[in-house]
């Protein structure tokens, strides 16, 4: 069975190329189950290129040139890196609309090793000009920005994954959305990061905020929204430090003390679940707990990272 993110991903893309013929999706042998209602239905603008990630992109950049509004599936590092420069080329150079859902990150191929793992997806695609990332928790939730780009168009990235929130929340416009107010941190939690989030910030008294649009980060809501505390939690199901250059940029007139929570910059060569790789590089709720819990006590002392700006 195919993981519930990205079913309904694929079932969110099918839906909108059925009600709008200018919409075109394009896949890499990926997912090709979960498209053939949309082979069945108009196969001159649903198109299977085969093991080809670069050839993908560039076919779907010839849909948006000739007005089409294209939808790209494939696996996270086979998009994120090895097409990477065609998506950069092809799409933010050339100024045009698109929709790239990705499956796979961070490790959720947990046994085929770090060809098929991607932790750097997010930071990758962020640097591709005009591009909107998001990074949703729940089913419910990636059907929703799907719906959304189709709404408001231009470039987006969204990352599926098969961890997922217990329950979907009602997203705010900008992708920050408040949870929880509390007094002495804010702590931010991305996309399926946040069930065990609170779980690790049960008996603190902090504002959580969750995160599905991490580029742009929506600094105007942070600041808003922000505990009085300087402390600054941020957890992230991708490499340790992605978004954390966003958060400080919200904070240009005070001090915080960040705390960045992600997967290590080093390489994951473990195999078994996707759980027990969580826990292999502390991200297991245990682990949060010990984290967080022990930034939030060192107030006085000293901070595991400091930002002054």
């Amino acid at each position: 069975m195919r993981e519930p993110m990205r079913r309904a991903a694929c079932e969110a893309a099918v839906e909108l190329f059925l009600e709008d013929d200018s919409v075109a999706i394009v896949i890499a042998e990926i997912s090709v189950d979960l498209f053939a209602p949309a082979f069945a239905h108009a196969p001159d603008r649903a198109i299977n290129v085969g093991i080809m990630e670069q050839t993908m992109v560039g076919v779907a950049a010839g849909f948006a040139l000739e007005g089409f509004r294209p939808v790209v599936h494939t696996i996270a590092p086979f998009l994120t890196e090895r097409a990477h420069e065609q998506v950069k080329l092809d799409f933010g150079y050339q100024r045009l609309e698109g929709l790239f859902i990705t499956t796979g990150a961070s490790y959720d191929y947990s046994t085929s090793g770090m060809t098929h793992h991607c932790p750097g997806d997010v930071a990758a695609m962020s640097t591709v000009p005009g591009m909107r990332v998001l990074v949703p928790g729940a089913p419910a939730e990636v059907a929703a920005l799907i719906r959304d780009w189709h709404t408001s168009g231009g470039l987006s990235y969204v990352r599926t994954s098969g961890v997922v929130n217990a329950e979907a929340r009602d997203l705010a416009g900008g992708g920050l959305t408040l949870v929880r107010r509390g007094r002495d941190a804010t702590v931010i939690a991305v996309g399926p990061m946040l069930d065990r989030v609170l779980f690790a910030v049960e008996e603190f008294d902090v504002t959580v905020l969750y995160a599905t649009t991490v580029y742009p980060l929506d600094g105007k809501t942070l600041r808003e929204h922000a505990a009085p505390s300087p402390d600054v939690v941020l957890v992230e199901p991708m490499y340790e430090g992605t978004t954390t250059h966003q958060v400080a940029g919200a904070f240009q007139d005070r001090a915080v003390r960040l705390l960045s929570v992600g997967v290590p910059r080093e390489v994951v060569a473990g195999y078994g679940t996707v759980a027990e790789l969580d826990v292999a590089v502390g991200l297991g709720e245990e682990a949060l707990v010990r984290r967080i819990a022990g930034f939030l006590r060192t107030r006085e002392g000293t901070p595991k990272t400091r930002v002054d700006i």
